[in-house]
């Protein structure tokens, strides 16, 4: 029986593990939380990742979790309503569910065939031709026939393999702060948007607790993404001046435990393996700032164990050229979404309202 370790107890890592687990591998999932993680943003399972999702059995349990949206309103500086936007999530096989829930969803349908080491992380890799030696932050060496990084962004078996994460990523100038609402929107089925140049904020509904996004345009440079105080000084800085109700949900975030912030970036790895290592998910090719990213890390895992199931480490090169073919088209998909998102100027805001005036979805 191989035996893999895989870095990342998330999307990319669970779905990895499941399908692991069940062509024959003996599968071992390290997570630097101290448990499953409880923030994040809601994130969309669609396209290539529906197939395995309902291959796994969980599209029930997502159904039960998925968010309520179906609409996109969007707002202006005084909460008059500028547009509203049909959203295609929940029609047809297609879910929007919150990021934690997704990955809950996922962990419970492997935990029972893979051992999960929570509180701990890799602090050292060393390979041969038939495997890999394994130094952790806790617990004792491991020795592993294969290694997979799906531990994020901020990848540690990216760095030990590949080199320092300034090397390969690529920040936007854009940057995420989420968490949640504090209890249920009186709009459930509306997602609401307050633009001002190069500043967003989003109060999103779920099933019974909403959440808050702020995504804005900055230059902040060398921040710690572990930095939770400095994190919400940033954000309060940048919207120190706006109106709406961004005053009362900054001072939830101010107030908030579960807050999640990160700069949006671009992984680009020459290559996604260095023998008997390979990264999925975001380590990989993280490209998206509206959730794509999820269904992708879902539809790369699968692949991924497809390809190793067949094919052993020499299916890692098989993995990333049909992988690869889905970043591309997404990636550049991200780039005319965060210019619709969080327009840089007045005249690029008012020009995306706009349109979204002129558009005819369906509502």
């Amino acid at each position: 029986m191989e035996t893999v370790l895989i870095c990342g107890a998330g999307v990319a890592g669970s779905t990895l593990a499941y399908w692991l687990a069940r062509n024959g591998f003996k599968v071992t999932v390290v997570e630097r939380a101290p448990g499953m993680r409880s923030s994040g943003n809601p994130v969309d399972v669609r396209g290539p990742a529906l197939p395995v999702v309902q291959a796994m059995g969980v599209v029930g349990r997502l159904r039960d979790v998925a968010t309520s949206a179906k609409r996109v309103c969007l707002l202006g500086g005084d909460g008059r309503r500028i547009a509203t936007v049909g959203l295609s999530a929940g029609k047809g096989e297609e879910l929007e569910v919150p990021r934690s829930d997704l990955v809950t969803v996922l962990h419970e349908a492997v935990r029972g065939d893979a051992e999960f080491l929570f509180d701990d992380t890799i602090v050292g890799l060393r390979q041969d031709e038939h495997g890999v030696d394994v130094t952790f932050d806790r617990a004792s060496p491991r020795r592993f026939g294969f290694v997979i990084g799906a531990d994020g962004l901020h990848s540690a078996v990216r760095r030990l393999i590949f080199g320092a994460e300034r090397s390969f990523v690529r920040p936007t100038g854009i940057f995420v702060a989420t968490t949640s609402f504090g209890g249920p929107v009186d709009h459930p089925g509306e997602v609401l948007l307050h633009n001002t140049p190069g500043r967003l904020v989003a109060v999103h509904p779920s099933r019974d607790n909403g959440g808050v996004a702020f995504i804005f345009r900055a230059q902040a440079e060398n921040v710690d993404h572990r930095d939770t105080a400095r994190h919400k000084r940033i954000v309060t800085a940048a919207y120190g001046d706006a109106g709406w109700r961004v005053p009362e949900l900054l001072e939830r975030l101010r107030e908030a435990d579960d807050v999640f912030f990160d700069a949006v970036s671009v992984v680009d790895l020459p290559s996604w393996s260095h023998g008997r290592i390979a990264l999925v998910g975001d380590a990989a090719s993280c490209v998206s700032l509206l959730g794509e990213g999820s269904s992708l890390a879902i539809a790369g895992a699968y692949t991924l164990a497809a390809a190793l199931t067949s094919a052993s480490s020499a299916g890692f090169g098989q993995y990333e050229a049909e992988h690869r073919a889905r970043v591309g088209p997404a990636r550049r998909t991200a780039k005319m979404t965060a210019a619709m998102l969080v327009p840089k100027t007045g005249i690029g805001l008012a020009t995306r309202n706009l349109v979204a005036r002129a558009w005819r979805w369906s509502v």
